[in-house]
């Protein structure tokens, strides 16, 4: 069985809504841990509006060497609702999306990597899907935009590890708390 990661960047406030924005400024030493996350995974599970992103980007990104490579090799999975074809090497998940992930984790191979897709992860969190949650807290308070702990929800997790990349960036990496 597979793991379901997820990655998150996060301001103190907890909004990860337009991360390019307000991550202008920051410079954490973020390279290795994500080189190694990406690296370590066997497919993407990606909302469709952060898969857009992304395929708008990756395919035709240049001087981005192995990593890039990875990025547009790797399957990925895409939870959308919306008609319309997918590139960039995805499959849209048809039918009842929890039931689609339980089935792309009991599956052999690498872990599954989810970046950003605050919407599909808030869903994922709540059915107890993700194994892992990696959060790089930036030192910023928004007070305002789209949370990824929203609408009261109970979620207890276990610190596994914690990180300074530098920048007042820290690392936090949780995981479902046993027995909660």
């Amino acid at each position: 069985m597979r793991k379901l990661i997820v990655t998150e960047f996060l301001t103190l406030d907890g909004v990860y809504e337009d991360s390019t924005a307000w991550q202008r400024g920051y410079s954490p030493d973020d390279g290795p841990f994500k080189h190694d996350e990406l690296f370590e995974s066997g497919g993407l599970l990606l909302g469709r509006v952060t898969y857009a992103g992304f395929a708008a980007y990756w395919p035709t990104a240049s001087g981005t060497g192995a990593f890039g490579e990875r990025m547009n090799s790797l399957p990925k999975f895409v939870a959308t609702t919306t008609p319309g074809p997918l590139e960039w090497n995805a499959t849209a998940l048809q039918g009842d999306l929890v039931a689609a992930v339980q089935a792309l984790k009991r599956q052999d191979g690498q872990n599954l990597l989810v970046y950003g897709s605050g919407t599909l992860v808030q869903t994922l969190l709540r059915r107890g899907l993700v194994d892992e949650l990696r959060l790089m807290i930036y030192p910023l308070v928004l007070g305002s935009g789209k949370r990824l702990f929203a609408g009261g929800d109970r979620l207890p997790l276990e610190l596994i590890s914690s990180r300074d990349l530098g920048e007042g960036v820290l690392l936090l990496t949780y995981a479902p708390a046993m027995g909660a």
